[in-house]
């Protein structure tokens, strides 16, 4: 389908907010801070995203300075239970970091994954169909958290990002949202579409 979209990146650091916008194929996370008063926010729209044929984003792992990423922590969640027909969830990963120093963690395109499953049907990630990735690296503070959120379009995609006609079911069918960062992977965040 080749619709490029706007991506934004909402970096804060010492009070100061920086914004930078790249071409990107398909929807992409916003990232955004938490535990600072502050919130990212960004626009994106379109259905498959990239060009077909493009080959997914394979992830490496999550770099880290002065930390042991045993003591960071990857949380999924939805903004809301229950969606009424039409209305688009909104996926939230969040990385929190446990230990007692700061910690360097990639929060780059090139290490998230927003996969959803209904049952052993899988539904959507948000790798199918990225048509670049980029990495972020950020100091997450002891006892701090970044998020980022990613407005899921209730689309299906497959690897490879051919077109998929076929839209997850309504009706209050129940969907299990997983977020990964390079080689964590949260626990299950569950909603229903109605």
């Amino acid at each position: 389908m080749g619709v490029l979209l706007l991506l934004v990146l909402s970096v804060v650091a010492s009070g100061v907010a920086a914004a930078s916008g790249i071409l990107r194929g398909g929807t992409q996370p916003v990232v955004s801070q938490s535990g600072t008063g502050t919130s990212g926010q960004g626009s994106s729209s379109g259905g498959q995203g990239a060009a077909q044929g493009q080959s997914p984003v394979t992830a490496t792992p999550t770099p880290s300075s002065g930390c042991d990423l045993s003591q960071v922590s990857v949380t999924a969640s939805t903004d809301k239970a229950t969606y009424a027909p039409g209305e688009n969830p909104l996926l939230s990963l969040k990385v929190t970091n446990d230990g007692s120093v700061p910690c360097d963690v990639n929060l780059g395109t090139s290490q998230m994954e927003f996969a959803i499953m209904s049952g052993a049907d899988r539904i959507f990630s948000s790798r199918d169909c990225q048509a670049a990735s980029e990495d972020l690296i950020k100091t997450i503070q002891p006892g701090k958290s970044e998020t980022a959120n990613f407005p899921w379009e209730r689309n299906r995609t497959v690897e490879g990002c051919s077109p998929v006609a076929a839209k997850p079911g309504g009706g209050g069918a129940t969907y299990v949202f997983t977020a990964k960062l390079g080689n964590k992977q949260s626990q299950k965040a569950v909603f229903q579409l109605g």
